[in-house]
């Protein structure tokens, strides 16, 4: 198994030491060369969704990330990748034009949605799928409004839907890669290790 991390930007390094915990192999993705390499599923990092996006869009990755996503590649976007694959985002300036997104999910991602005062927080949740609560380390968090389609509700925290999964895409508002559990993580590579064994 070998999983492609979005290397642009923000906390994919954490990712990558996360796999690596994990022993499975990964590479960093800066450049579509670096995309057209062999690859099993595919990790979008926390950080700053809008650069993300624009990089993405600059460097010729959007479309082919997006068809490869669209085509049933496994990817786990967190908190600023969970807006990259929202479709509609709100919170966005109303005056700026609508940032670069791959925009494959059917459902709402509401910006900075915890306001200054929980701009970063720490709590433990209930996550389907996975038995027990697990860690949760919200960073200028977004959360999922509005959810339609295949978008199945994975966790919820305070009223607010922070996991959701449709199909073989994978979201979290909060970082898993910032906290030492490796359950979430785990829950990504066996979604990758049922695609391959389709």
């Amino acid at each position: 198994m070998r999983i492609a991390v979005l290397a642009l930007q923000g906390a994919f390094l954490e990712h990558k030491m996360m796999l690596h915990k994990l022993g499975v192999d990964s590479f960093e993705v800066r450049q579509l060369q670096d995309w057209q390499q062999e690859k099993d599923g595919l990790i979008i990092p926390g950080g700053e969704s809008t650069t993300q996006g624009k990089l993405l869009h600059d460097l010729g990755l959007l479309d082919p990330v997006r068809k490869a996503i669209e085509d049933g590649l496994p990817v786990f976007g967190t908190c600023a990748g969970l807006i990259l694959l929202s479709r509609e985002v709100e919170g966005n300036s109303q005056s700026a034009p609508v940032p670069p997104r791959l925009g494959t999910m059917n459902m709402t991602a509401s910006r900075n949605a915890y306001g200054r005062q929980l701009g970063s927080f720490h709590t433990e949740a209930s996550f389907r799928g996975i038995e027990g609560d697990i860690p949760m380390t919200f960073i200028r968090a977004p959360y999922i409004k509005e959810a339609s389609g295949e978008v199945e509700t994975l966790s919820a925290v305070d009223g607010h839907v922070v996991a959701a999964r449709q199909g073989n895409q994978l979201v979290t508002a909060f970082h898993p890669e910032l906290d030492a559990d490796t359950r979430l993580h785990e829950y990504f590579l066996e979604m990758v290790k049922d695609k391959i064994t389709d």
